[in-house]
């Protein structure tokens, strides 16, 4: 089975959502306790999708949980060949008020990905729900970091539960 083939495959697809940095407990400290044990969770939880069968992930590309999976799932490719990443960008502009050093870690990513999709070229209030609708819809597993608080992480769960994905949640620790 070729890359192609592996992206277009849901069965074999799996997606993220996790709360961005501004709901995060520790904020940008990821040598917190809490974030360390989160990204070791999300670590397991990538893993346990690849020996399940899971060859494709989707990234939403946002601050905090989004680029502990995106970096999660590009530390076991380089291990793994057959593993393909894709970045699933709301708008084109979606880093562009970001400060530096996390506009930086996003193009770092972002450019590191086997597949970019944009779902829109401009920003609009919905394209942030367009694009976790996306991720959804290609994908049969959903790998969720939630603190249980309402937004888009907690809309993306319902939805996937509505559509019948397998959802792996993890717990965020306050």
């Amino acid at each position: 089975m070729n890359k192609e083939q592996i992206k277009l495959n849901r069965n074999t697809s799996c997606c993220f959502t996790g709360h961005r940095i501004e709901k995060l407990p520790w904020r940008s400290d990821e040598h917190d306790s809490r974030c360390l044990a989160l990204k070791i969770a999300i670590a397991k939880a990538v893993k346990d999708a690849y020996y399940a069968g899971i060859k494709h992930f989707i990234c939403g590309m946002a601050t905090g949980c989004d680029m502990y999976f995106c970096e999660a799932v590009m530390a076991l490719r380089s291990e793994r060949e057959d593993i393909t990443l894709e970045a699933a960008l709301p708008w084109d502009g979606q880093a562009s008020r970001w400060p530096e050093a996390l506009k930086a870690r996003h193009s770092r990513l972002v450019e590191d990905c086997d597949y970019i999709t944009v779902v829109q070229h401009d920003y609009t209030p919905d394209c942030l729900m367009r694009r976790n609708r996306y991720m959804v819809d290609c994908s049969s597993r959903l790998i969720a970091a939630s603190g249980g608080k309402p937004g888009g992480t907690m809309s993306t769960m319902l939805y996937a539960l509505r559509e019948g994905l397998e959802i792996i949640e993890i717990e965020i620790i306050n």
